[in-house]
């Protein structure tokens, strides 16, 4: 067992990054920017490429993945599939639809800059998907100028996206990857591992109800089961994490008893998502910046041609509940999934650490465009 010596430089790391995080956060709200903006700047402030404080990035790292599946887990919660078919049925062919046109108009783009097909088809995939961490924020800010119908519709297309989205990278990397897995068992992984998770919908609301006076162990009970079928997928199926976690709780939404389930894993997902964004900032480096502005200008003028617009046109089409305009721009933005799937190029080598820097800060700078610019457009 590690001693409170070895344990206290992560403990104070935490204490150190909860509470710049949390003071930058408000200023930022403050002047009128997302917290998530704050966030983002304490991790450039205790990353190695800026003097003072460094954190350990690893042992941050760790806590932050702990917060992408809480968060996919309670979005997955979050999410009434039988209510978006029965009232945004556009979203069901809408949201791959705008996936699909993203693909195929930016991947020959990227292969024109030489960019290898793994890099290419991974990146012009990042584009096409929205950050589900913006978006909750967004329909539940203070200051928000939504309706409910936006904001159902831009949970619902979300949630779509990041379905499309990590079945099409499962396919990519089974392809062009390094793991030899082939296709068909990594599908059938996917198959048989959400079948076990409608089993655990049905299972676990029992327990649940059970002991829902126990508010202890109802909460250990919440949190345990979210982070047990996230990590039984990865584990035994071969399944990101991310999406393992997203399905689990896309089963539990199901059920008639979650909303005592998604108050109590609320909490946890806003405080460790909170390290997953100082993790983003840790990873920029200021003397990467200028070599990889022109490319990160590259990236933000084709997230706004081949997302923004054609969410607006497909809303239009589709007749959706929502406000077109409002719906396009509260998507345009790349967050969380973006940054997995550079990840993964850069590991294998098919995209070149400027090219990645490119990707952190299109990350930022999107949040800040669509948090403030979906706030104004309905008052333009």
């Amino acid at each position: 067992m590690a001693s409170v010596v070895d344990t206290a430089p992560l403990v104070l790391d935490v204490g150190v990054v909860l509470l710049g995080a949390a003071t930058a956060g408000y200023v930022a709200r403050r002047i009128g920017l997302p917290a998530i903006i704050g966030y983002l700047f304490v991790g450039l402030l205790v990353s190695p490429f800026t003097p003072g404080y460094v954190a350990d990035k690893n042992q941050i790292a760790i806590l932050a993945d702990i917060g992408v599946v809480l968060l996919l887990f309670e979005v997955g919660i979050e999410i009434d599939l039988r209510r978006l078919r029965k009232e945004q049925k556009g979203i069901i062919w809408g949201a791959p639809l705008q996936v699909l046109i993203g693909m195929l108009v930016a991947t020959p783009i990227f292969l024109y800059l030489n960019i290898p097909t793994l890099g290419a088809l991974l990146l012009a995939l990042s584009l096409a998907m929205s950050s589900s961490v913006v978006i909750v924020n967004i329909t539940r800010s203070g200051r928000r100028t939504t309706d409910s119908g936006t904001e159902d519709a831009l949970l619902g297309w979300s949630v779509v996206q990041d379905i499309t989205g990590v079945a099409v990278a499962a396919i990519i990397l089974t392809l062009y990857g390094a793991s030899d897995q082939p296709l068909a068992v990594a599908i059938g992984g996917l198959v048989v591992f959400v079948a076990l998770a409608a089993v655990a919908s049905k299972v676990l609301p029992m327990i649940l109800r059970l002991i829902r006076w126990e508010k202890d162990i109802f909460l250990i009970y919440s949190i345990g089961s979210g982070l047990f079928i996230a990590a039984l997928g990865t584990v035994l199926f071969g399944i990101p994490m991310a999406l393992a976690s997203f399905v689990a709780g896309l089963a539990m939404s199901q059920s008639s008893d979650t909303d005592q389930l998604r108050k109590v894993v609320l909490p946890f997902r806003d405080l460790f998502q909170v390290l997953f964004f100082v993790v983003i900032g840790s990873l920029i480096s200021p003397a990467e910046i200028r070599g990889s502005a022109l490319f990160a200008l590259l990236l933000l003028v084709l997230l706004f041609t081949l997302k923004t617009l054609p969410a607006f046109l497909i809303a239009k089409f589709a007749k959706l509940k929502a406000r077109p305009g409002q719906l396009g721009i509260g998507l345009s933005q790349v967050g969380e999934f973006s940054f997995v799937l550079g990840s993964a190029a850069l590991a294998e080598g098919a995209l070149n650490q400027s090219q990645f820097t490119a990707i952190l800060l299109t990350v930022v700078i999107s949040i800040v465009i669509s948090t403030l610019w979906v706030r104004a457009i309905h008052r333009i």
